[in-house]
């Protein structure tokens, strides 16, 4: 196996066209269309086979122009942000269309009401399908989010080693990054290697990588680009998001271990 070999899967990026509707709360405005034909170009440029679209947190609950992307290309998988008040019957359509996941923007509330009935119910129904839930909350309570999750039996996925543009004091040693290794340790939860270009200092990004891959292994780690790169248009591109993917984990056996995990996780 050649150390550049290409990855399997990116189980990390987003789709949409700049005219799609923003939430009231968008915290980034898209230059330019992600089109699905755009990504599967650059897939294919640099030969990724599958990949998983993360729901944009910009645009909320609006999903079309992703679920087009799923009816038409079945190396698709997608998450999606919903409501918890979803009824069922649409969400297994959704998974019969390729969803796979929702995800709990959290991070994006300054103080997030506590999980209520309709909360507790939306998460057990995401354990029943099968789905995940990727959870985005600030560190100093994230902790709350994982145990709910946990309650209900869900996968959970935490995306840019649990760091992404968010500050995380004390690095490897911040109570929420202790709170999601050790519910890697517990056995239902995944990490994304990704975003490493979020993060202010290289070697931050790889503490947290080497600290998650010594608590979990190969078997809960995943790895996603985060293409187009929200707010990092221009100075970020799909060779250096792998340059730093082969930087941080630099063993290309480790790695296609990885895309083993991801494969089983998302098309399995």
């Amino acid at each position: 196996m050649r150390d550049d070999e290409a990855p399997i899967i990116d189980s990390h990026l987003h789709l949409w066209r700049r005219d799609d509707p923003l939430t009231d709360r968008a915290w980034h405005a898209p230059p330019a269309d992600a089109s699905v034909g755009a990504c599967l170009a650059e897939l294919d440029r640099h030969g990724v086979i599958f990949a998983v679209v993360a729901a944009a947190s910009i645009h909320g609950e609006y999903a079309d122009y992703v679920r087009a992307a799923l009816q038409a290309h079945r190396r698709l998988r997608a998450t999606a942000v919903l409501a918890p008040t979803t009824d069922i019957y649409r969400m297994e359509r959704m998974a019969a269309e390729g969803f796979v996941g929702v995800r709990l923007m959290r991070a994006f509330d300054a103080a997030p009401a506590p999980m209520g009935g309709d909360e507790r119910m939306f998460l057990r129904r995401v354990a029943e399908l099968g789905w995940h839930v990727h959870l985005i909350d600030r560190h100093d309570r994230i902790a709350d989010g994982i145990a709910a999750v946990e309650a209900a039996g869900a996968p959970l996925v935490i995306d840019h080693m649990g760091v992404g543009d968010l500050a995380m004091p004390g690095g490897v040693d911040n109570d929420g990054f202790r709170a999601i290794l050790a519910a890697v340790e517990r056995g239902n939860t995944w990490v994304k290697i990704s975003g490493a270009f979020r993060i202010d200092a290289h070697d931050a990004a790889r503490a947290y990588a080497e600290e998650i891959l010594r608590v979990a292994g190969t078997e809960r780690v995943l790895w996603g680009s985060d293409w187009p790169f929200a707010a990092f248009e221009g100075s970020v591109d799909y060779a250096r998001a792998l340059a730093d993917y082969r930087a941080l984990v630099p063993d290309a056996a480790v790695r296609r271990r990885i895309d083993e995990t991801a494969l089983r996780f998302y098309f399995g």
